[in-house]
């Protein structure tokens, strides 16, 4: 009884009504509605992994499990088996649903790591020849088909040449007595063929009258000469009714001949719709799946973030105010946990959420907590909640909570007691005295072996303080030898002590706000609640004077408790505010390296293109001058050569030479030489300049800081990493040359040496200039524009790491200026 009760004040079926609208059938929602709570540990384990499956199926699958087809079949089967004819409906139905079925285990066999719903399936019959022979007989209107069988066919042959003639000879005495009938209409009554005929012509017409319209005005006739007819097709009908009851009844005996596989077909189609249906009810809480622990083990309680589902929903569906989590960290020697704080502060909610959680992994579902869930298995879970008073049974408020907790402390003593084992012994035997007789050994000394969860709600409440603190103690102390965790809430202060003699209690209060005279909901462990009646009295308005005569009458001793509490209250505030800016610190710093290492990755693998676009550039220049090398090899073959003909090949392979051959690299500066653009340091002067014309014959160079322009000397600047001018060498007069030097090409801009990269990303801009620069045999202009920026860096940052870039440097301003920049390639 006491666990029935324990589900209302839980609100146990609220739960399990939200949980049968995530059903797929009605079997299901049914099932979900009187969901059945194991009594084994090894059932809710097994229970768990089917929802932990289900959970795994469905994330893999577009359109989720299908139960299309699966109806509920059970009064169909059990009249199948009293020897009853099952209709169209009731067949198609059958049929329907073994096609459901197989469906299911197709999915299910199809996928790998489902051992539990692998198994579950392995039995399952479906039989498709049942399903085919139902088929044949019954079309989709749930009627019995032609080709059911060959007397049927023909008996509806009959049927049909009969129907046409009764037709034909009405029609044809429709147009004989047009003046006499009211429509050109062939109707039926009472499964006879009858024409509308005027009432006062009656007479134009003899034949049967089978009804007559509402006003009087119409006779619905069926004429003499159609009558013989009409009898016979009477009959052929009873012929056709009583051939589809045959065939009807031959599928019913069919149906009943596998009723027991088709009932277990049913049980596993139900088992596997609620295990469904408690995967989405999970997913859609955002739950996660517990672990059962064995606290005997040292295990921990963990529920951090641990939401009441039913709140939930309400907050979902119903517009209800935001749910806040409470957390359950429960030290494995804590029997009980007392629970102090104001009225609605949240004390029964957090009863009750837990009550709910440990039930919901029992049924397998997940827990609305943070990962990860562990929790023990409780056998059972036993709660006074709420108020009992009930004038028809004369019950007081105390009366009811000790009659129900009276109740509770019975279903507890059902259990049993031992040393570890369950039993009476000490695991060689039973117990015995020197004389051989067996006695029951004192309780004081026995290590209890309970598994329940025990919610008290307003402990001792209803009576006289004094009488109720002490009761409320001593329950506390029993419960403690008796049941695995017990959670009560109180206003007692005399239980907040309990902790400091009993290592098996701990505190925990729900925390308040004076400043709203409002709870926060929090729960907070360690930390008994405070008082705060006088607090709020005198913030709601009573008068001073009253609200001081109270704390006198109180005691000093009180109010210093009241504040070493408040003191423990804002030390923890503190640590909590702490942690959680660390906690963003933390993340900062993940997210920080995460970044970092995007971009180096980002980095190496942009490199390691670049290596491969001009490996591949330089495959292709080889190939190219293989194939000219040829071509000249194969000219100077045909015929016989002459020495004009030998120098021009000369000559061929010496610009096939200069033109393919790779530049052969500058030796490395030792030291520092500003360009154009750069930016310099002038220590005398303690200012950064920017270099605006390069460095003369003399080592002068002009530079401008802010508005001013000034000649400095190479040795009087250096680089901003402190690197010194490299002093400039002048060349010493050259001999004269016996023959002219070859003229120098002069820098022109054609369309050939001019690449456009405005409305470019970085990324394909690198792509086009490498193949231009790998190209060019003089300068590249690169129209780049000047938007935000970002193109001209990126432009830039290429030209600095590419191998054949000796240097690069704006563009005159008649050329674009800074939206343009001059690659002069090596």
């Amino acid at each position: 009884m006491i666990q029935s009760e324990t589900l209302e004040l839980l609100e146990w079926h609220r739960l399990c009504q939200h949980l049968a609208t995530f059903a797929a059938t009605k079997l299901g929602a049914t099932a979900a509605r009187h969901l059945k709570i194991p009594d084994s540990q090894i059932q809710s384990e097994q229970l768990l992994e089917q929802t932990k499956e289900v959970y795994r199926l469905e994330n893999r699958l577009t359109t989720g499990l299908s139960f299309e087809g699966i109806q509920d079949i059970g009064d169909s089967l059990e009249r199948a088996e009293r020897s009853g004819t099952l209709t169209g409906d009731e067949l198609l139905a059958i049929a329907t649903t073994l096609a459901g079925a197989r469906n299911l285990r197709r999915v299910i066999d199809n996928q790998e790591d489902l051992p539990i719903l692998t198994d579950l399936v392995a039995d399952l019959r479906t039989y498709p020849e049942l399903e085919q022979e139902i088929h044949r007989c019954i079309d989709e209107r749930a009627q019995v088909t032609d080709r059911a069988s060959q007397k049927l066919g023909e008996i509806r042959t009959d049927l049909r040449r009969l129907r046409s003639q009764i037709t034909q000879k009405l029609q044809n005495i429709l147009q004989a007595k047009s003046g006499a009938v009211q429509e050109q209409l062939i109707t039926q009554r009472s499964d006879r063929f009858v024409i509308p005929v005027k009432a006062p012509q009656k007479d134009a017409i003899p034949g049967i009258v089978h009804d007559t319209s509402t006003s009087g005005a119409t006779l619905y006739v069926e004429p003499n000469s159609v009558v013989p007819l009409g009898n016979q097709l009477r009959q052929i009908i009873r012929r056709e009714q009583a051939e589809e009851e045959t065939i009807r009844r031959i599928l019913t005996e069919l149906v009943a001949a596998v009723k027991a596989d088709l009932e277990r077909l049913l049980a596993i189609a139900t088992t596997l719709d609620l295990a469904t249906a408690r995967s989405r009810y999970s997913y859609w809480l955002g739950a996660n799946p517990p672990r059962f622990i064995h606290r005997e083990d040292k295990e921990i309680i963990t529920l951090r973030n641990l939401r009441h589902p039913l709140l939930v929903w309400q907050q979902q569906h119903e517009q209800g105010q935001p749910v806040i989590p409470v957390d359950l960290l429960i030290s494995p020697q804590i029997r009980v946990v007392t629970i102090t704080g104001p009225n609605t502060g949240g004390k029964t909610v957090s009863l009750k959420t837990l009550g709910l959680a440990a039930l919901m992994a029992k049924v397998g579902l997940f827990v609305p907590a943070r990962e990860p869930v562990e929790i023990p298995w409780f056998d059972q879970v036993l709660a006074d909640i709420g108020d009992e008073q009930s004038l028809q049974q004369s019950l007081s408020t105390f009366s009811g909570h000790i009659r129900r907790i009276s109740r509770i402390l019975e279903a507890l003593g059902n259990g049993e007691w031992g040393l570890g084992t369950g039993d009476w012994g000490l695991g060689t035997g039973d117990l015995e005295l020197g004389t051989g007789e067996k006695e029951i050994p004192n309780p004081q000394s026995l290590i209890p072996n309970p598994q329940s969860l025990v919610l008290l709600d307003e402990v001792g409440a209803g009576t006289d303080p004094v009488e109720g603190s002490a009761l409320a103690i001593a329950l506390l102390q029993y419960l403690a030898n008796h049941a695995q965790l017990t959670i009560a809430t109180t206003h007692f202060g005399e239980l907040k002590a309990l902790k400091y003699e009993d290592d098996r209690f701990e505190n925990a209060s729900v925390e308040f706000d004076e400043s709203t005279l409002s709870p926060t909901y929090r729960l907070l462990w360690g930390i008994p609640g405070r008082s705060n009646a006088l607090t709020i009295a005198l913030r709601l308005g009573l008068k001073p004077e009253v609200v001081q005569q109270a704390k006198t009458q109180v005691g000093e001793a009180t109010d210093e408790v009241n504040q070493v509490i408040a003191g423990l209250e804002a030390q923890r505030r503190r640590q909590e505010t702490k942690a959680a800016e660390a906690q963003i610190l933390l993340q900062q710093a993940e997210r920080l390296y995460k970044e970092v290492s995007a971009k180096a990755a980002s980095l190496e693998e942009r490199e390691s293109s670049l290596r491969a676009s001009q490996e591949v550039a330089v495959q292709q220049a080889i190939a190219q001058a293989k194939g000219e090398i040829a071509q000249v090899i194969r000219r100077l073959q045909k015929g016989t050569p002459t020495a004009q003909e030998a120098q021009q090949a000369t000559n061929a392979l010496n610009q096939i030479g200069q033109q393919y051959q790779p530049a052969t690299p500058a030796k490395p500066k030792l030291g520092f030489m500003p360009k154009v653009g750069d930016r310099i340091r002038v220590p005398k002067l303690g200012q950064v300049a920017e270099v605006i014309t390069a460095p003369d014959e003399d080592g002068q160079l002009s530079v401008r800081f802010g508005l001013m322009k000034m000649a400095v000397k190479l040795e009087d600047i250096e680089s901003l990493d402190g690197q010194k001018a490299e002093p400039v060498v002048k060349p010493k007069p050259a001999p004269a040359a016996v023959t002219p030097p070859p003229q120098s090409v002069p820098e022109i801009r054609t369309s050939q040496n001019t690449i456009d990269l405005r409305g470019k990303r970085v990324a394909d801009a690198e792509y086009i200039l490498d193949k231009a620069i790998s190209e060019a045999t003089g300068p590249v202009w690169i129209i780049h524009g000047y938007g935000t920026g970002k193109l001209r860096q990126g432009v830039h940052a290429f030209l600095q790491q590419h191998p054949r870039v000796n240097n690069y440097e704006p563009a005159e301003q008649a050329d674009g200026g800074t939206g343009v920049t001059v690659a002069h390639i090596k």
